[in-house]
């Protein structure tokens, strides 16, 4: 019994439950039996169009890349990351991956919402950089200057010994802050850090293949499962959401496996222990579409793209709110703030996990493009995030989204 539970809850850490419990609720909303949302399929030809107006102006070639935190280590055209990887020496491709995997897991661990106030001060440029792309400057400066190495003459790696010591001070004057630049949960990616490093630490069979154990070393468990040198992705989720679910705050557990970034909804049946539980996994799977290029640029190809799904995240959301594609069945909860596990938030965020695939679809068939030529990946880059963005700027002054979630910044 307790085999089959365990198996029922890792069934949960995959794309293919996020898929398929979010088509689910998008069957809920589209007969009406959602308490929060319905749903208007009719305007989202117009969301097509929105989509693809800022993809052609972002790419007028619709050469469109891959979402994913690649994209924000590029200031100003310059990509500051590959020339500094380009001009280093390594011993091999995997070297590189690896120190690309340690990049960017330990870059995505430091992304939470950075408030609205913060700013990164760019010392290239001068320019006062904030949100998102400003942690992506400051944890790449971070991460060349080789404050996660225990090696001075090897600063472009994360060492498990390092994270799991970490001082919070390091990363307050790292990240610049101070009493007129408050940062957000400081003290919460701190520790996220610091457990990284432990669960590396005591993983030396998943972490230290081919090295002393750092996050990097992931790559060699990944590499590993290839067949001729062909890997999906979801394969990518799978050991994301396996090999480093422990860190996060606990939250859902089931038969003692964390669950990660998954929630409860009393709308979604199953006939096993799994019912009434919705699985979104936003941090994880934006993690996995950034550990994509790395493993291309190592030799292998990474295939299913689409096999995972689109991000659970408030522009996204937003996009089919401002759109009114989903509509409120009650106004006054545009004004209210909605708890992350509220049943309102999971409904939103797994509707709009279902709306993205219908989008992309759409914006496939205008483009007459396939999901080979035109991936998920692609059109959230393009695309639905700049969309969602956009419009919530034409709609409120301060662009801030239309539903106001709490978030402790490790929706994961």
């Amino acid at each position: 019994m307790a085999d089959a539970l365990e198996r029922e809850a890792r069934s949960l850490l995959s794309a293919a439950a996020v898929r398929a419990r979010a088509g689910k609720m998008l069957e809920l909303g589209l007969a009406g039996g959602l308490d929060h949302f319905t749903v208007d399929l009719d305007r989202m030809d117009g969301v097509a169009d929105a989509v693809l107006a800022v993809t052609r102006k972002a790419y007028p070639t619709l050469e469109v890349p891959f979402h994913a935190r690649w994209r924000h280590f590029v200031l100003g055209g310059v990509d500051r990351w590959a020339a500094l990887a380009d001009a280093a020496s390594w011993s091999d491709r995997a070297a590189r991956a690896r120190a690309e995997f340690d990049l960017a897991i330990v870059s995505v661990l430091l992304d939470a919402g950075a408030g609205a106030t913060w700013r990164y001060r760019d010392a290239v440029t001068g320019n006062a950089i904030g949100r998102s792309e400003g942690l992506a400057i400051a944890s790449l400066d971070m991460f060349a200057s080789g404050l996660f190495s225990s090696d001075a003459r090897a600063p472009y790696r994360a060492d498990a010994d390092v994270l799991s010591q970490l001082p919070l001070a390091a990363l307050t004057s790292a990240f610049q802050v101070s009493d007129a630049n408050p940062l957000l949960g400081l003290e919460g990616r701190t520790d996220l850090l610091r457990r990284l490093g432990k669960l590396v630490a005591k993983r030396g069979d998943i972490f230290g293949l081919n090295d002393t154990p750092r996050p990097g070393g992931l790559f060699d468990h990944i590499a590993a499962q290839a067949v001729s040198d062909a890997l999906p992705a979801p394969a990518i989720l799978s050991a994301v959401l396996n090999q480093l679910g422990p860190i996060w705050p606990s939250r859902l557990e089931l038969s003692g496996i964390p669950l990660g970034d998954c929630w409860r909804h009393p709308a979604i049946k199953a006939d096993d222990g799994t019912a009434g539980l919705v699985p979104l996994h936003k941090l994880s799977q934006w993690l996995s579409y950034s550990l994509i290029e790395p493993l291309q640029r190592a030799g292998f190809t990474v295939t299913d793209i689409d096999g995972l799904t689109g991000l659970a995240e408030y522009r996204n959301g937003g996009l089919f709110v401002d759109h009114e594609v989903l509509r409120l069945r009650d106004a006054a909860d545009a004004e209210r703030a909605h708890a992350v596990d509220s049943l309102l938030v999971v409904e939103w965020r797994a509707l709009t996990v279902a709306l993205l695939d219908r989008v992309a679809e759409l914006v496939r068939v205008k483009l007459g493009r396939t999901p080979d030529t035109l991936p998920l990946a692609s059109i959230l880059e393009g695309g639905t995030w700049a969309a969602g963005r956009a419009i919530a700027f034409a709609r409120r002054p301060d662009g801030s989204p239309p539903l106001r979630v709490i978030s402790d910044g490790t929706v994961f």
